[in-house]
Formats: C-alpha cells, sequence, structure tokens
C-alpha cells in the first residue's frame, strides 16, 4: 500500500482544492502524490508542473524541510505520514515559510 502524506498548499491552490489549506494525498513518490492530487481535484497538475511532466520553475515542493530539487526532484521517496509543502516563488526575493506555521529552515 503506498504511504498517504499531508500536503500543505499555498493560497492559490486552495480554490482548486476546495478551500482546503492541506489534503491527504498518496504515493511512492512525490510523482505519484501529484498525480493523485490530479485524480482528487482535476487540473491542479497543470499548477504544479510543466507540459513535460517536470515541475514548473516557480514551484517549490519541499518533504518536510527538504527541497524536492536537492533531492531526487519528482522521482522523491515519500515516507508515510511525511508532510510534503507547496510554495510559489515570490517575485522580489525569498518569501516567509513563517507563515505555513512552522519554520521549514530549521
Amino acid at each position: 500500500m503506498s504511504p498517504t502524506v499531508t500536503v500543505h498548499l499555498p493560497g492559490p491552490l486552495r480554490e482548486r482544492a476546495a478551500r482546503r489549506t492541506s489534503v491527504p494525498a498518496r504515493g511512492a513518490t512525490v510523482r505519484d502524490i501529484i498525480a493523485d492530487l490530479d485524480r482528487q481535484y482535476p487540473g491542479l497538475r497543470f499548477h504544479l508542473c510543466e507540459e513535460t511532466g517536470e515541475l514548473r520553475p516557480f514551484v517549490n515542493i519541499f518533504i518536510e524541510t527538504q527541497s524536492v530539487r536537492d533531492l531526487q526532484g519528482l522521482d522523491s521517496p515519500v515516507s508515510d505520514g511525511a508532510s510534503l509543502y507547496v510554495l510559489h516563488s515570490v517575485a522580489g526575493g525569498g518569501s516567509s515559510l513563517h507563515s505555513w506555521g512552522g519554520d521549514l529552515c530549521r
């Protein structure tokens, strides 16, 4: 059975996910998680990935505190019970991660 994770969504994507701040999803990799999110909320993948299937440049996904870009990209494995954080890049510099209720930079 695939791991179940909690995916925390930024404001712009919450409208696509029934206005939920976080949603459960299943999958062995981040790519699988995105596919499951798209099954639950059709069209969500478009906002996360390019037509090639790769992560959009302005989208960042963290498994706990690790950016998937520093791991195995969308093929990064996930553990049961993990938290994934989807963040959009903010123009003009860094973004505040404190708005997620935790410090991802610890």
